[in-house]
């Protein structure tokens, strides 16, 4: 198939990406580098990459025209950004997602894969969460994720566009770099340990994500590709296993052989106190979930960026 990728030069989109050009796809990247790196994508005769911006709705249609399936990850992928700046993270968020859809509708794209996010449930303390609960934005960021994903059932109602909105929740492993104001903590934590630094706690430490390990996430999207049990389904992506931050820094500081210090400050604002992933729904679609412990995604990426 052909396929577009926006934000494929990002931390996630070029994990995908990798993994469907090894499927045989033909792979359209779309990104305006702002995060992304060019030198995370592979030299590859199937892979085409084309430097834009979904907020342009000239680049969306370009970038559409002549492709089978879209995958949206394009975004500004941060709550603090979107608290700091909601105009500007709306225009990227959702007027982008909005760009891509209508595209898609002319182009007549055969199918929508949207990344979402589990921060749509806000600070739900009935875990695990399940997709069928309330939502309950607490950010701008949130709230344009959402958004988006009503946009997308509207456009498989109205217009018959395949969509599945994937609800991620907190997605660590190589190339999410740590100096990025985006970045998951997993990345900062590794960097500060390595630099020997403080780690920089928001809070107690008792608050606990579901983390997924990106070579796992990578795997489901792109099985996800020419599966109709998963088309106009809305998907928690989380192992459906809580870890505290306190206990990622214990974890860090036994595969790294060495103590790390801790500088707590106070809790930022849109930040949820806990999560955890109800993956039923997943597992019944794909018949599998996430699989990696976070103790062996944590030495893979060690590995990993022992070995660059």
């Amino acid at each position: 198939m052909r396929i577009l990728v926006t934000g494929g030069a990002g931390f996630i989109g070029s994990h995908l990406t990798e993994r469907l050009l090894g499927e045989g796809h033909r792979v359209r990247v779309l990104d305006n580098l702002s995060t992304g790196k060019r030198e995370n994508l592979p030299s590859h005769p199937g892979l085409e990459f084309v430097e834009g911006d979904i907020r342009a709705q000239d680049d969306a249609m370009e970038a559409v025209s002549g492709i089978d399936a879209v995958y949206h990850l394009a975004a500004v992928a941060s709550v603090q950004a979107s608290v700091d700046d909601p105009r500007g993270t709306h225009e990227s968020n959702f007027v982008g997602t909005l760009n891509l859809l209508e595209a898609a509708r002319r182009h007549r794209v055969q199918r929508f894969l949207y990344a979402s996010s589990a921060a749509v449930y806000g600070d739900n303390a009935d875990l695990p969460v399940g997709e069928e609960a309330t939502t309950k934005p607490l950010s701008p960021y949130a709230a344009d994720k959402l958004a988006g994903e009503h946009y997308l059932d509207f456009y498989g109602r109205k217009f018959g566009l395949a969509g599945t909105a994937f609800r991620f929740f907190n997605i660590y492993g190589p190339r999410q770099d740590p100096s990025s104001p985006y970045s998951g903590v997993i990345s900062i934590f590794v960097d500060r340990m390595r630099q020997g630094r403080p780690v920089t706690i928001y809070g107690d430490g008792r608050q606990t994500r579901d983390f997924v390990y990106v070579g796992d996430l990578a795997e489901l999207l792109a099985s996800a590709l020419m599966s109709e049990e998963a088309v106009g389904q809305v998907l928690n992506v989380g192992r459906g296993v809580e870890c505290s931050l306190l206990e990622l820094v214990a974890e860090l500081e036994k595969l790294g052989g060495r103590s790390i210090e801790r500088q707590h400050e106070a809790a930022r604002t849109g930040d949820i106190r806990h999560s955890r992933a109800r993956v039923a729904r997943l597992r019944q679609v794909f018949g599998r979930v996430p699989q990696t412990p976070i103790g062996a995604g944590l030495a893979r990426l060690l590995g990993h960026e022992d070995a660059a």
